[in-house]
């Protein structure tokens, strides 16, 4: 039995269930439109891109009715409102995707061939960067990843495979079939390049980490819990899993530390609360903790948010953004300087991201050197470890893995294949 039937009879138990022959289906018309997106002609996958900011740009009242229309329902249903804010699109957010697409297109393709060395026989080695040709993604019910993962995936010359959380898809739906699938045609590209799985459930999301003759990379991000139960099966079926299972944004007071910063950074950090680089766990020097933390106290209260403190009944790294109805909180401890600042925030929590508020550089850099993680960052917000804010570019998520690979934001430069090509001396 192939790895891939295998993983198909554990994920469902019949071959012939209706969620996997949705992603199968999904799959095989992806894999047939994946050569032309391969083979487009220069400029022609920025074409499509630049199309689709068009369309979202005309048609925004439907694509906003759709979305009003899912929000109401979620919130019938009694969705938290951190993630009301994740589903929720409005003018702005679309327009800002739309830019987005815009950005992405006018940036430059990376080279797809580069001299390595000469051999002492004269055989000369190139580097060359391929398509995967196929890329699954699973995301949480955020209408704009839709749009964020696709155009990566498109602008790294491959066809995807989209799955949304139940709560988005019909926005979902309505931004690839009214905007992705219309623009692509129009540049002269095959609309089948971007698949949406149109059936909602956990199932539909674990057959797509399960064909890897057919989809040999997913990128995974949502609540850590089912993310890291999809990068298991994924690795069973010998799917390579590309996961942002969890987040939370640490901030270290240090007894360098300024009011004025602290008060901004706190402030900086907390806009918005159901996003996995919001500020999650504060950290205090402990000898400026009765000086410092009611300045931050008092930040945390303009925005309505509650200081968890200790003695904890979580870990001390318990990420809000994905505590339904208890978003609105913060945990905050004591430590003893930046050393074991740096040691606390690498350790109890993903490694996504740390800030270092302090006026003393030299502290700063300690820090800095010290810090394992993802992103790290000195009197300025953990927000800012986003594709978009940080690169410039949309981003399929983040990368937390301590492993070689992409880490950070991933965008479609890190979406490729490495291949090496040996021609004769010249």
């Amino acid at each position: 039995m192939s790895t891939s039937t295998a993983t198909d009879t554990a994920l469902s138990g019949d071959s012939e269930a209706p969620e996997l022959a949705a992603v199968r289906d999904a799959a095989q018309r992806a894999r047939a439109a994946a050569p032309a997106v391969r083979a487009a002609g220069e400029g022609r996958i920025d074409d499509a891109l630049r199309a689709a900011a068009a369309l979202i740009r005309g048609r925004a009242v439907e694509l906003l009715d759709v979305n009003a229309a899912e929000v109401a329902a979620a919130e019938r249903n009694g969705m938290a409102a951190g993630l009301l804010d994740r589903l929720r699109l409005d003018e702005e957010r679309l327009a800002g995707i739309a830019t987005q697409l815009e950005v992405l297109a006018a940036t430059p393709e990376p080279p797809t061939e580069w001299p390595v060395r000469t051999l002492e026989t004269g055989e000369r080695v190139f580097e060359r960067r391929i398509p995967v040709g196929v890329i699954g993604a699973v995301f949480e019910a955020r209408p704009n990843v839709t749009v964020d993962v696709a155009s990566q995936v498109l602008k790294a010359r491959s066809a995807a495979v989209l799955r949304t959380g139940s709560a988005a898809l019909a926005s979902a739906t309505a931004l690839v079939e009214q905007v992705l699938r219309p623009a692509l045609t129009e540049a002269g590209l095959p609309a089948e390049a971007v698949q949406l799985v149109p059936l909602p459930g956990h199932a539909g999301a674990e057959a797509l980490v399960g064909l890897p003759d057919l989809v040999p990379l997913v990128v995974v991000r949502g609540s850590g819990e089912v993310t890291r139960r999809l990068t298991l099966l994924g690795a069973t079926a010998g799917t390579r899993v590309l996961a942002h299972a969890d987040g939370g944004g640490v901030l270290y007071l240090d007894s360098s530390a300024t009011p004025d910063d602290v008060t901004r950074l706190v402030t900086d950090s907390t806009d918005r609360l159901g996003v996995c680089n919001r500020l999650n766990l504060l950290l205090v020097d402990r000898p400026v903790y009765d000086t410092l933390l009611p300045v931050a106290r008092a930040a945390l209260d303009a925005r309505g948010i509650t200081l968890s403190e200790p003695p904890h009944s979580h870990r001390l790294g318990h990420e809000w953004a994905l505590d339904s109805g208890a978003e609105a909180h913060v945990t905050v401890a004591a430590v003893d300087g930046p050393d074991d600042a740096a040691d606390t925030a690498a350790r109890e929590t993903s490694g996504l991201a740390a800030t270092i508020c302090a006026s003393d550089a030299d502290v700063a850099q300690r820090f800095i050197d010290r810090y394992t993680g993802t992103g790290v960052f000195w009197n300025t917000t953990s927000r800012l470890l986003d594709g978009y804010k940080l690169l410039g570019l949309p981003e399929t998520g983040i990368n937390v893995d301590h492993t070689p690979g992409p880490r950070g934001p991933v965008t479609y430069r890190d979406l490729g294949l490495r291949q090496f090509v040996v021609l004769p001396p010249a």
